[in-house]
């Protein structure tokens, strides 16, 4: 199964992503965790991703859909995974060519999000994860992310969940949506 988790930062996409992933028996693979990853390296390319993650946008199209795309070649993913926090433009949904099957859309309000993520502060900050950043990168979700919704909407692959319920409930609108108990 290859599925794909979006929401905006907050909504509970880790979460959920490692208890499906525990559930279906199917790896979960955050984008944000390889670009973080990339950011350590010493190089030029390292130190754009760190800056550009570090001012809250998002890594461009045309560098971000390889990379996906490489990491999921790698023979761990050939059965199936649970994808977080890619594609996150229309372009990227589009020129993805990975055999998404299901879209699962965490739903929950910026309020929501921002309480959440609010206790993440008193844990020590990624640099990445500024309050300025968060804020950016919830209205980049609103301005590039939303039309990716209506994209697998239009394909009916995309499964819309109240990602404000508990996580247990969540999970289980989740597996219920897939046809999975």
């Amino acid at each position: 199964m290859k599925l794909i988790l979006v929401g905006i930062q907050g909504s509970g996409k880790s979460t959920q992503g490692n208890i499906l992933s525990e559930r279906l028996g199917i790896p979960y693979l955050s984008s944000g965790h390889i670009f973080r990853q990339m950011s350590q390296e010493k190089t030029s390319w390292g130190r754009y991703v760190k800056e550009t993650l570090n001012a809250g946008y998002l890594i461009p199209d045309e560098k971000a859909i390889p990379i996906i795309e490489e990491y999921l070649a790698k023979p761990e993913y050939k059965n199936g995974y649970i994808l977080d926090g890619f594609p996150r433009t229309s372009k990227q949904a589009e020129d993805f060519t990975n055999g998404v099957e299901r879209v699962i859309y965490l739903k929950v309000t910026d309020k929501e999000a921002l309480w959440r993520l609010s206790g993440r502060f008193e844990d020590g900050i990624r640099e990445d994860n500024t309050l300025q950043a968060i804020r950016k990168r919830i209205q980049l979700f609103h301005d590039v992310t939303e039309p990716v919704l209506e994209y697998y909407r239009k394909q009916n692959r995309l499964l819309e969940v109240d990602g404000e319920k508990s996580i247990e409930d969540v999970t289980t609108q989740i597996l219920s949506g897939l046809g999975v108990s």
